[in-house]
């Protein structure tokens, strides 16, 4: 199956620009692509949730200083995807 490019993008912006992709959480790789399912609706909220666990970091803890982040990734989702909601299929790795 083809990636989008357009995932490739968001990553690169979360990754690369924010910092936001995963990291060592209980002493195993975690990467936010580990969270995503193959098929289904994905929310914006739920996206940004993932990034959070794939930095071993609570989304629920401390909102006061995690909500602006949130709602920069939330906004960041939202551009590059074109949509809040989009099917899971449409964040997959562009590979070529």
């Amino acid at each position: 199956m083809s990636g989008n490019p357009r995932y490739n993008s968001l990553m690169h912006e979360v990754c690369v620009g924010k910092g936001w992709c995963g990291g060592i959480v209980d002493g195993k790789p975690s990467h936010v692509d580990d969270f995503i399912p193959d098929i289904g609706p994905v929310s914006a909220d739920q996206f940004v949730d993932w990034l959070f666990i794939a930095e071993g970091v609570d989304p629920l803890s401390e909102p006061a200083k995690w909500q602006k982040h949130k709602d920069r990734l939330k906004d960041t989702f939202i551009r590059h995807m074109g949509a809040d909601v989009v099917d899971a299929s449409a964040l997959k790795w562009n590979l070529h």
